[in-house]
């Protein structure tokens, strides 16, 4: 059935296994990381600390990777990122006297440069094995993608919760490193040498996008994670154990089932964005639904800084935040994809996710650091603040010439 496939289907669903799988053990390190080091004893500025590097790293990987993909091929740095998110792993499955903050940093920020290789890999394959002339189906298959994606990341925080509490740390790091290996010799043995890859060859100073649209969304990009990690990342699973009495379990469970349903959103965004107006959409929508963004966050702000029934308003707010949070990345992940250069389309895409993991660098050391001092209200007025900035630099963002959508089943 598999072989009987067109070669642009087969590879894409190649391209999405290794992203699934990968997602799986993000999400779930994740969420052994956070949960783990703090059960040692360890503050939330500490915990958001072990995560620099990771979002660090991934600053440096998507400026640099763009470029390596577009001379290497897009496989070869899929599977440079499967390999290096395995001694990540490999080097936290040792005894707990060796996981000192310097040791969990390195792997953090060996994971990050994993992390951010095999997603720009990923969402750049996307755009070589669609034409130009079918934007409607490139962001069918975008959002099919990160919706996926994020569903299974969700999927990865369930895992990593319930793992720590039936097997510990250190066994749940090397059972998923053992998986992944799996995977690993799978994408070398299967994928295509020259997917992805430039017909001429980027120097290393085209690494700084050249193109206006790429430019303005990649800085709307920056302000919108910055506005999800700034309470999410640290903030949030912190706040349910001390503040809700939460076990590990509950806590992974539920932000579990919110990035499932995040992902699920993101996955149906062109029926929500496109299909009304019966066309794929632009710079237009993406004011809108960043606009609505900051408008829930300040509501949701203004509700726990006033304490009315925080744990309801955190448990519906987070999920309108999500629904809404899913619509607006997904419309980001189709324009950046639908705005690149088609040969060496990974140069814009990696510049793209660098300013998307500045974005989570700079909220994932304020999540710990201003929940920390002023509580998770203030997270949330430091969120709406950034949702503020990304609907501003939206008014700059192109319209594409509309075009029709696929249809769906």
């Amino acid at each position: 059935m598999f072989a009987q496939l067109s070669q642009s289907v087969r590879q894409y669903m190649l391209v999405t296994f290794n992203y699934w799988n990968f997602t799986i053990t993000d999400g779930a390190l994740r969420m052994l990381v956070v949960l783990y080091f703090y059960e040692l004893g360890y503050g939330t500025l500490e915990i958001a600390s072990l995560f620099l590097f990771y979002e660090f790293f991934g600053v440096v990987t998507n400026l640099i990777g763009g470029w390596l993909g577009a001379r290497l091929g897009l496989n070869r740095t899929m599977n440079i990122g499967l390999g290096m998110q395995i001694i990540a792993l490999a080097m936290l499955a040792v005894p707990a006297g060796w996981l000192t903050i310097p040791w969990v940093m390195a792997a953090q920020a060996l994971s990050g440069i994993a992390k951010d290789l095999n997603k720009m890999s990923a969402k750049s394959a996307i755009k070589t094995l669609v034409p130009d002339n079918a934007q409607g189906a490139l962001f069918k298959w975008i959002a099919i993608l990160t919706g996926s994606k994020n569903a299974l990341k969700g999927v990865g925080f369930f895992v990593g919760g319930a793992l720590l509490s039936l097997i510990g740390f250190q066994y749940a790091v090397a059972a998923m490193a053992g998986v992944l290996s799996l995977v690993f010799i799978g994408s070398v043995v299967s994928l295509n040498a020259e997917l992805g890859k430039a017909k001429n060859k980027p120097k290393f100073s085209e690494i700084f996008s050249k193109s206006r649209s790429v430019n303005i969304l990649s800085a709307a990009r920056l302000f919108l994670f910055g506005a999800r990690d700034v309470w999410f990342v640290v903030a949030l699973p912190i706040y349910l154990g001390t503040t809700f009495g939460w076990s590990h379990s509950a806590v992974g469970g539920f932000l579990a089932l919110w990035v499932i349903a995040y992902g699920v959103v993101q996955g149906i965004a062109p029926k929500i964005t496109g299909r009304q107006i019966g066309h794929s959409p632009g710079g237009k929508a993406a004011l809108g639904w960043a606009g609505l963004l900051a408008v829930v966050t300040g509501i949701i702000a203004y509700a726990i800084g006033e304490q009315w029934y925080p744990q309801g308003v955190i448990i519906v707010g987070l999920m309108v935040f999500g629904a809404i949070f899913a619509i607006n990345s997904s419309l980001h992940s189709y324009l950046i994809v639908s705005y690149a250069k088609g040969d060496g389309v990974s140069l814009d895409v990696g510049f793209y996710y660098m300013a998307n993991a500045m974005g989570r660098l700079i909220g994932t050391v304020l999540s710990g650091w201003v929940f920390q001092v002023w509580g998770l209200a203030a997270c949330l007025w430091v969120s709406f603040g950034f949702l503020t900035v990304t609907t501003v630099i939206s008014l700059w963002l192109p319209n594409r010439q509309p075009q029709p959508l696929p249809p769906w089943s």
